[in-house]
């Protein structure tokens, strides 16, 4: 280091610094204390249709607690009055392996609903049917549009997730079979996806 030039406790201290390249504008950076609007969208749909779609509410986070307490008995419940006999036992659940999907009291919580998980390996959004199909299509309908309370966006969610025919509903539930039957084919390598 140079006599006289800064020392490194006095750069990391100052903020929004960066290099600049001298092409184009400066980047804008965000002031401290900004809260981003976006929020986190949980849908779980089946063979015929969407069953529960939950917004997490504004500073909330994502916890096993929460995940247990309002989602899953929201499936729970959507479930029993789909299928009033079989409730919510013989039931299938793929979802990823994020912390409160994994947590002590979500798999508790699965195990006492007789609800069997099924396996999804990390780092596979082309193996989930949200990630590959329903978002991409709610993002594209959604583009654009602005919503200043957080109930006209589930209220447009809602909407838009019920204009899906159930025919598309299975349709991708068989194009999912066929991406796990290929995924197993290759025993876990990498292949390239035609569009499905």
């Amino acid at each position: 280091m140079k006599l006289g030039s800064p020392s490194l406790s006095s750069l990391l201290k100052r903020p929004n610094r960066m290099w600049v390249d001298g092409q184009g504008d400066r980047p804008v950076v965000l002031r401290p204390g900004f809260q981003s609007r976006n929020r986190m969208l949980t849908v779980y749909f089946n063979y015929s249709g969407a069953l529960v779609v939950d917004i997490l509410p504004q500073d909330t986070s994502m916890t096993a607690t929460y995940y247990v307490q309002n989602v899953l008995s929201q499936v729970k419940s959507a479930i029993n009055e789909q299928r009033p006999k079989v409730s919510t036992s013989r039931t299938l659940l793929l979802h990823d392996n994020a912390g409160p999907h994994k947590a002590r009291a979500t798999t508790a919580s699965l195990r006492e609903l007789g609800i069997q998980v099924l396996p999804h390996p990390a780092y596979s959004p082309d193996l989930a049917p949200c990630d590959f199909w329903l978002f991409p299509i709610l993002k594209g309908r959604l583009a654009g549009r602005k919503f200043d309370r957080i109930q006209d966006l589930a209220k447009a969610e809602n909407s838009e997730l019920r204009t899906i025919p159930e025919k598309d509903y299975q349709v991708v539930f068989r194009k999912w079979q066929i991406r796990l039957k290929r995924c197993i084919e290759s025993h876990g390598e990498y292949f390239k996806i035609k569009a499905l």
